[in-house]
């Protein structure tokens, strides 16, 4: 029978490829890559390829810099937007090995592969279907187009479901084209409510190959927008006023043995199970904690503000869109598409992480038999404080520093990093936080200068 590595070879060779991408993330979930000569793919396959760890944002230090990526196989594909007659590229990603060969503590693939095995031991897979918003700005000159006053200008006036008005189009199914071509099947894509915003979603998948999607998708996205003379980002607040991007992530259990769903029952108002309200429960409880690995620049606290339609209130429900986490509906026969949307993430945080503290926090409260709240399904934006208080339904962290401070208190949490990472993330996210603290903006210019 033929083997894996075999096949992908014999497909290498039929796909004319002259030069192999050896993609990996780093922990602020920023893709890197290695590039390498075909030719060197088959040792690559067996050895794994050397580089310099020290270099990577959260990786090894100086005097213990080399580290060995070892692709995996089963995500190669040819990168279509590099296609050419001649010769083609293709991508590979790649977990990160310490020069022993035992996977690094500090790859964010790993991490998220550890929690997969955890919810395995209890018989479960965990599925995820993120849906990634991002803007499309104007480019000039090769820089992001600003108008007079100096406001970046999206690339279209469409707002939310537009056609007519909606620029957009023509990119986006371009970049459906290609995300199709490297293997992922998109759902639907659409105009967002904001100027320049859009969003593409994609079927679920596990959460291991759902992760390695998000960060194609950004990849490619990215790639499109710029053939086309824009800006593709996901910044989760670009535009002072306007709603943020965010990336609501689906999630489900699904039982091994039975290959059901483990969230389904026939006999609950909200055909939930146990199983899927204690895991309910868990993100409830873990909620604050999750924060600054779900929303981990200090940008994404500018979206978390009511108003915009950005979830800030620790709460559930079924209709209500303004509760952190939501239960869809779904069509009669469809019971495995039970399953449970957390609204807070943005595109700015590193799937492999954030899906790993999600799926924690789930399984924390499947363990400890954590229930959750009563559902609130009224609009948690039109409640004023003394109605959050009697309600007890507390916020997400404001600020990116309460977020981390959230994160070092919680051990359930601050575990699925592992001591080491745990340590380098909150010293990057608190230099973040220092140096956004003691920046004098605009606005203090603008507000304060003449009149004080």
């Amino acid at each position: 029978m033929e083997s894996l590595k075999e096949r992908i070879l014999e497909q290498i060779r039929k796909d004319n490829v002259d030069f192999v991408n050896l993609q990996f993330s780093d922990i602020m979930g920023m893709a890197k890559s290695v590039t390498i000569p075909v030719e060197k793919f088959p040792d690559a396959i067996d050895n794994g390829v050397w580089f310099d760890g020290s270099s990577v944002e959260g990786f090894s230090r100086i005097s213990e810099s080399d580290m060995r990526l070892m692709p995996d196989l089963n995500t190669y594909t040819i990168v279509p937007w590099m296609i050419s007659q001649e010769k083609n590229v293709a991508r590979v990603i790649c977990d990160v090995l310490t020069p022993n060969g035992e996977p690094y503590d500090c790859d964010p693939r790993y991490i998220l592969k550890k929690i997969l095995k955890e919810a395995e031991q209890l018989g479960y897979i965990y599925n995820t279907g993120p849906e990634c918003e991002f803007f499309l700005f104007k480019k000039e000159n090769g820089k992001i187009k600003t108008s007079a006053d100096k406001l970046i200008e999206p690339h279209d006036i469409g707002q939310y479901f537009d056609l007519v008005l909606d620029l957009g189009f023509d990119v986006r199914r371009e970049m459906m084209q290609n995300l199709q071509k490297m293997g992922i099947e998109v759902e639907s894509s659409h105009h967002e409510v904001a100027y320049g915003q859009h969003e593409i979603g994609f079927k679920y998948d596990n959460a291991l190959n759902a992760a390695d999607k998000v960060m194609t998708l950004k990849s490619t996205l990215k790639a499109i927008a710029q053939k086309h003379g824009l800006h593709a980002t996901f910044m989760p607040k670009p535009i002072t006023g306007v709603n943020g991007s965010g990336m609501h992530v689906h999630q489900s259990l699904f039982d091994i043995k039975t290959n059901t769903n483990a969230f389904f029952n026939p006999d609950d108002k909200y055909n939930l199970s146990e199983t899927a309200y204690y895991f309910l429960g868990g993100q409830i409880l873990h909620a604050k904690s999750m924060c600054a690995i779900l929303n981990p620049i200090v940008n994404s606290y500018k979206r978390l503000v009511p108003g915009y339609e950005a979830s800030t209130y620790i709460c559930w429900a079924r209709i209500n869109r303004s509760a952190l986490i939501r239960v869809p509906k779904y069509s009669p026969g469809k019971e495995n598409s039970t399953r449970l949307e957390i609204r807070c993430p943005d595109p700015s945080s590193n799937p492999y992480l954030a899906f790993a503290v999600l799926l924690k926090a789930g399984l924390d409260g499947i363990k400890n038999k954590i229930n959750p709240p009563e559902p609130v399904e009224e609009d948690v934006f039109e409640f004023d404080d003394y109605k959050l208080s009697e309600m007890k339904i507390e916020v997400l962290p404001r600020t990116l520093m309460e977020a981390i401070i959230a994160l070092k208190r919680n051990e359930i949490i601050a575990s699925v990093l592992g001591d080491e990472l745990l340590k380098k993330y909150i010293r990057a996210k608190s230099k973040e936080w220092d140096e956004y603290r003691i920046h004098v903006s605009d606005w203090e210019i603008k507000s304060y200068l003449e009149i004080i």
